[in-house]
């Protein structure tokens, strides 16, 4: 009776005079029970740590009711406990009493077993999938939704947030079930006992109410900020931690020092914000409900009548007993906020469209015949036009070169191949199919990507060759791939050789290196179409010469794209694109674009696009 007053009305109070500004406006109450419907994999469970709970709070009015006949037994302790029961006539109150405080406190413990650990194993499985669920929901997001979130709040929420969820799920459901259904079991003793003192502790309720509404607005509000908060401390440390190498090199240590330091100011500032808001509302809360204890504590010294002393002290004991509960259910509010609040953006992410993937076209196999017509694009959610009018085609087994200013267009150009963005308008066919009508895995198998940053995991040489689709291959095409890259001879002198554990980003290789691996990674996929975006501007003049050699054995039958700063590596190339703010402003081989005097020709006489000569300045 009394739960659904203060956990319900709570709840429903929040729901109707808050509205979230994310795009999805739920109430907290409908995100709460969205979040709860996580649990319905484990129902089973979930039914067995109520009947714990019910066990739980079934005990506290038996201690209260103990206490009557240990009063009533201060006076006859040899007076029968159930002098109308065959067989238990003769156990008197002198024996009675301590075998029953034994035996409730037995019950109780089990009780406290079941609920506690059957519902920890529900609430540890529900973080587990929400977890899980939404890391694999960064797999699937479009590249957009990572330009536009750092990396620091997208970590913030599988750690930090899905901790505050946690609590949500966890303590304050074992709360609000077992102090509640504590307060339900006392309520329903002092109604049997004495209903009409029991009115008066009915009279506080919607106070209460009022007080865990509007107290649960300023925990919502508060709790965004500090989930905020978090994730700049997250961020800050993230990129000091990757940047390690620019922040000594240019002194940046006392930089990165104020800059974490205040965003960890921010995050306490906040945090205790909110526990000054809970410091002043629990005692509030319990000056209310002791108030109208001692207005209950009035009333039966005043109306005892023809009770007993051993029924007017388990009667106030009983009464005494729901402060707790209620205070404790009262407190609940701000950690179910939380984990609203760490819920809501969970979801937020969880509810993002993954990438568009509309193709039904898969083929296990393609020449790599490149068509590229009228193409035009712009990123989302911007006006800036990056690319106009692109038209090319590349048959198998061609070359094609694209050069430019930085800012040109190039990258852009090979990120829409593999889907990475989605054109505007125009075409760009693959063996005279629209890319947009293969199946996004199936595309991306038939092209090979390497990029000037090169990305490594924290595992061995090997695996890093072999990954993903890759992952399974025969050591002999591993150690070939590595081989065409030039990269066998190095690994091949590291401590275990092609089972050395490269480190985190590849930390324990050196620039070139790490590039000669991705490189052999894109070689042993074996793809009809290869993009090289700056795959050789981190590697020596003789790494680079070799590489090149093996590139040339490699791109036989199959389409390379090529964006280089390095003439040396486009010289070679079957045609060369060069580009200008999102155009193509003149196409040809090198000796015909140097012989047209136009911007190839001023590029290369500037020395742009060649390695400046040891010694210049």
């Amino acid at each position: 009776m009394l739960k659904p007053c203060v956990s319900i009305s709570a709840l429903s109070t929040v729901s109707m005079t808050m509205s979230t500004p994310e795009k999805s406006e739920s109430s907290s109450l409908k995100i709460y029970l969205r979040l709860l419907n996580y649990v319905k994999p484990y129902v089973g469970i979930f039914l067995l740590s109520i009947v714990g709970f019910v066990i739980f709070a079934s005990t506290q009015p038996m201690l209260a009711g103990i206490l009557k006949y240990f009063v009533d037994g201060l006076t006859n302790p040899e007076a029968a406990l159930f002098p109308n029961v065959p067989y238990l006539r003769d156990l008197q109150l002198l024996q009675a009493v301590p075998l029953l405080i034994v035996l409730i406190a037995a019950w109780q413990g089990l009780g406290s077993y079941l609920g506690n650990y059957f519902l920890a194993k529900v609430s540890l499985g529900l973080v587990h999938d929400l977890r899980v669920e939404l890391f694999n929901k960064l797999l699937v997001l479009p590249n957009r939704y990572f330009d536009t979130h750092n990396s620091g709040h997208l970590i913030s929420r599988i750690t930090f947030n899905v901790t505050m969820v946690t609590g949500a799920a966890t303590d304050a459901i074992k709360v609000v079930i077992r102090e509640g259904l504590t307060i339900v079991f006392l309520f329903l003793y002092l109604v049997w006992m004495n209903w009409k003192l029991t009115i008066v502790m009915l009279a506080i309720l919607p106070l209460i109410a009022f007080m865990v509404g509007s107290s649960s607005k300023k925990f919502r509000k508060q709790s965004k900020k500090i989930q905020v908060a978090m994730g700049d401390v997250t961020h800050v440390a993230s990129e000091t931690i990757q940047g390690y190498r620019v922040v000594r090199s240019f002194g940046g240590e006392k930089y990165e020092e104020e800059r974490f330091a205040k965003a960890s100011t921010s995050n306490t500032d906040k945090q205790l914000r909110m526990t000054k808001t809970g410091a002043v509302y629990t005692p509030m809360l319990q000056l209310v409900i002791y108030t109208a204890m001692a207005v209950l504590m009035f009333l039966v010294l005043w109306l005892r009548g023809d009770a007993s002393a051993g029924d007017l002290v388990a009667y106030i004991t009983a009464a005494g007993l729901l402060p707790k509960p209620i205070r404790q259910l009262s407190e609940v509010s701000s950690t179910i906020q939380k984990g609203v609040a760490g819920a809501e953006s969970i979801f937020e992410q969880l509810d993002v469209e993954p990438e568009v993937d509309t193709g039904t076209i898969e083929r296990d196999r393609v020449e790599g015949r490149l068509e590229v017509r009228n193409l035009n694009f712009t990123y989302p959610e911007t006006e800036r036009q990056v690319l106009h009018d692109i038209s090319f085609s590349a048959a198998p087994g061609q070359m094609i070169a694209l050069v430019g200013r930085s800012g040109s267009g190039k990258s852009t150009l090979a990120n829409l191949i593999p889907r990475f963005y989605h054109h505007t308008s125009g075409q760009i066919l693959l063996d005279g199919v629209e890319i947009e009508d293969y199946r996004l895995r199936n595309l991306r198998r038939h092209v090979a990507q390497v990029n000037q940053n090169v990305t490594l995991f924290n595992d061995s040489v090997a695996n890093n060759i072999a990954y993903g689709d890759l992952a399974g291959a025969p050591r002999a095409d591993i150690e070939a791939a590595a081989a065409d890259a030039y990269a066998k001879e190095f690994v091949e002198q590291l401590p275990e050789g092609f089972d050395t554990q490269v480190g985190e980003n590849g930390v324990l290789l050196s620039g070139g290196q790490r590039q000669r691996l991705a490189i052999a990674r894109a070689l042993l996929k074996n793809a009809p179409l290869l993009i090289l975006d700056e795959a050789t501007s981190a590697l020596d003049t003789e790494s680079e010469r070799h590489i090149q050699a093996a590139l040339d054995q490699v791109m036989k039958g199959r389409t390379t794209l090529v964006i280089a700063h390095r003439l040396s590596t486009i010289e070679r190339a079957d045609m060369i694109l060069v580009m200008d703010q999102g155009r193509i402003v003149e196409r040809g081989t090198h000796s015909e674009l140097l012989a047209q005097n136009g911007y190839y020709a001023r590029l290369h006489a500037m020395g742009l696009d060649e390695p400046a000569p040891v010694g210049a300045v």
